[in-house]
């Protein structure tokens, strides 16, 4: 059971995630040139069957000792594995090769923060308690004052299960795994939707977070056993997904090999949502990151209805993967994975998008289970395809 210092913990929190206040040593973007990935050739591809249910979870036969040892793809491995197929809502199934352009091979993953990078932290360990580590560090956010407003309110669930995080007008960034098994489509895919959580009355609620577990805190002054917010309050405004991105990476590696690297996708929707979103930024080196944390916010199963933010300590990372014990269940993997680092061009903190959670994995070797949270890093080009995808015009997709 938690202490009451959780309160006074989260509000500290709180005030720093809103008010944030510039140091001379605040951790800084560092803008630097991607590469271009650009389309050359669109055939049309034969109908999905969209059999199977969405994965919650991936398995995967490597661990991250083994995904340092992979070899690194060569440029025409890379054209192949970022080469994409589209899902439209009419069925259509589309595939795009794709050029590489201005892309240097013997580059680090971010060239911009290469410096001491040693991609190794704490090693990773057997854990028994399924996707929580030790006592559960999730806060559940309610209140009109805090679910509509920036970052949570960039976080939307999708109608597979899944979340996603909003990174255009009408785009949002997701798992593939989300919409996509490795073979073909999944149930629901076609007709997908994503889901914007709001207050069914304006005003229903007091403004106030929900601390993660069962108790006991000071609340508007008096003593108030933990009660999370009532699905009665909250609804989901649904918009349906116009178009679906996905690499051939994932597709190609079925979730077992490579493809872990690449399970990503955008969605585009039929219309403009009107909220605010999150750019997307270059994923850094995790000693990197401010206190070396990372953030995100999803709709877990096991809390059906609640918008659910985590933070927690980055661990060992490859190049396109990077291990953290944020704890999570399942609904939550396609979240965004954010950091908050000093802009110096604009003199502004800023909130970027470096990753996208994959959720938990299994690991058997030699007769012992190892389990990680996994979120696949935004590298230059990754930065370059996706933003590309949302815009459109290879030239405002120049500088991750």
């Amino acid at each position: 059971m938690r202490s009451c210092s959780a309160l006074p913990r989260f509000s500290s929190l709180l005030f720093l995630l809103f008010f944030p206040s510039p140091s001379s040593s605040h951790p800084k973007w560092i803008l630097q040139r991607v590469p271009v990935v650009l389309p050359q050739q669109t055939d049309d591809r034969p109908a999905p069957h969209f059999a199977s249910p969405a994965l919650l979870y991936v398995n995967s036969p490597c661990d991250p000792e083994c995904h340092k040892r992979a070899p690194r793809p060569s440029y025409w491995d890379l054209r192949h594995l970022l080469a994409y197929e589209t899902l439209h809502s009419d069925g259509r199934l589309t595939e795009t090769a794709i050029g590489i352009y201005g892309y240097n091979p013997s580059s680090n993953t971010s060239p911009a923060y290469s410096s001491g990078v040693s991609g190794k932290a704490q090693r990773s360990h057997v854990r028994r308690k399924r996707q929580i580590f030790g006592q559960d560090e999730r806060f559940s956010i309610a209140g009109q004052n805090f679910l509509l407003k920036f970052p949570f309110s960039v976080a939307v669930k999708l109608s597979t299960g899944c979340s996603g995080t909003l990174v255009g007008d009408r785009h949002v960034l997701t798992a593939a795994h989300c919409v996509h098994d490795g073979k073909n489509y999944v149930k629901g895919a076609q007709k997908l939707r994503v889901g914007f959580l709001k207050l069914k009355q304006r005003n229903a609620q007091p403004p106030r977070f929900y601390l993660p577990s069962n108790f006991t805190h000071q609340v508007e002054g008096g003593p108030a056993a933990y009660a999370p917010p009532t699905n009665d309050k909250m609804k989901f405004q649904w918009i349906r997904a116009k178009r679906t991105h996905v690499p051939k990476g994932w597709i190609k590696g079925n979730a077992n090999d490579i493809g872990m690297d690449y399970d990503y996708a955008l969605l585009e929707l039929k219309k403009p949502h009107k909220r605010r979103h999150m750019k997307l930024g270059v994923s850094p080196p995790a000693q990197r990151l401010p206190s070396r944390r990372v953030h995100f916010s999803g709709f877990d199963n096991d809390r059906p209805g609640q918008l659910v933010y985590r933070f927690c300590r980055a661990g060992e990372e490859t190049p396109d993967l990077l291990y953290q014990h944020c704890d999570a269940q399942p609904g939550a993997s396609g979240s965004g994975v954010y950091v908050r680092m000093w802009d110096g061009r604009h003199r502004r903190w800023e909130r970027k998008v470096i990753g996208v959670f994959s959720g938990h994995q299994w690991v058997e070797q030699q007769g012992t289970s190892q389990e990680f949270n996994v979120a696949v890093r935004i590298t230059p080009l990754k930065y370059a395809q996706i933003c590309y995808w949302i815009k459109g015009n290879f030239l405002d997709c120049r500088e991750g």
